[in-house]
């Protein structure tokens, strides 16, 4: 498997979707009837939200989950979907978890890379990888890289990495990727998303599980709820509202023969200035360059390679 960064302008298409677009909204006169796809993290938050609409529009879905009893107990009034057991922090488990699937000989036709953690305290995994960079990015590259031979094994497969304005916090630290010595949760996150926004959709500010890391006074001081923790910043959106960028990025036609794009608000996002406001995408989360150095990168550190 070799990486192809596909060049489509990074550039608003005029989808006629916006900010408060919901996920059943971009699905209307979507039939996925037959189709296979995997979410990851489906059965929490926006993840959830994602899973039940891909359900209702037909199609059959996989929801690997760290934790399978909360997955199950979670989706249990949900039809067409199956659970697995899936830690994207330890790559024994995605291999474990790719192993399985791939013994099934099911084409994937959607893979929506949605789970991750955020801001979480500083804690080392694998050989002493930074927790954020080794479960949002290196967990899911190395998933796709293994599943690889069911993707390509329909007609037009997609993938689609959840990233968020989070990838503004900072760009990849190639000289300290596992923030050894000078931790700070939310830059350490924003790489991550960095990461993960070279060939990402951001779905938009949504409170969810995501933020299980962060205290309610954390949350005040952002400005993202009151006193009280309810939501105050009027960027945020609803759970079905947040999941609508991330389906309408793995169904939509007006995304045909496009990809390599970060997405924000059911729309290709424009790159926006290093100084400017928190919306759009930073040029060095879409720069080829980069991504071909984190790819070199990730196939070294995981050794997918010698799979």
């Amino acid at each position: 498997m070799e990486h192809a960064y596909h060049r489509t302008p990074q550039h608003n298409i005029h989808s006629g979707f916006g900010h408060q677009t919901t996920a059943t909204e971009v699905l209307q006169g979507i039939d996925l009837s037959g189709k296979l796809a995997l979410v990851t993290g489906g059965y929490s938050g926006l993840g959830l939200e994602t899973t039940t609409a891909l359900v209702h529009a037909g199609a059959h879905v996989i929801v690997p989950a760290r934790r399978p009893d909360v997955a199950k107990e979670a989706l249990s009034d949900i039809e067409h979907v199956e659970v697995g057991e899936l830690d994207l922090s330890d790559l024994d488990s995605v291999r474990a978890f790719a192993s399985t699937l791939l013994e099934s000989g099911r084409s994937i036709d959607l893979a929506i890379l949605n789970a991750g953690v955020m801001a979480s305290p500083e804690t080392r995994v694998g050989p002493g990888w930074e927790l954020q960079f080794a479960t949002n990015h290196l967990g899911h590259f190395t998933l796709i890289y293994l599943l690889w031979p069911l993707l390509t094994a329909g007609d037009g497969a997609r993938v689609v990495v959840t990233s968020s304005a989070g990838h503004h916090f900072s760009p990849i630290r190639w000289d300290n990727l596992n923030f050894e010595g000078n931790y700070h949760k939310f830059e350490a996150y924003g790489q991550s998303k960095t990461a993960n926004s070279l060939f990402a959709v951001h779905p938009g500010g949504i409170l969810t599980p995501l933020q299980r890391h962060l205290s309610r006074e954390e949350m005040v001081e952002l400005k993202w709820v009151d006193e009280e923790g309810n939501a105050v910043n009027p960027a945020f959106k609803s759970p079905e509202q947040g999941a609508a960028t991330q389906v309408w990025a793995a169904t939509s036609p007006q995304l045909e023969g496009k990809g390599g794009v970060y997405c924000e608000d059911c729309e290709i996002a424009e790159i926006t200035p290093q100084d400017g406001p928190r919306v759009g995408v930073q040029s060095y989360a879409v720069d080829p360059n980069e991504a071909k150095r984190l790819w070199a990168l990730s196939v070294e550190w995981t050794g997918v390679d010698q799979a």
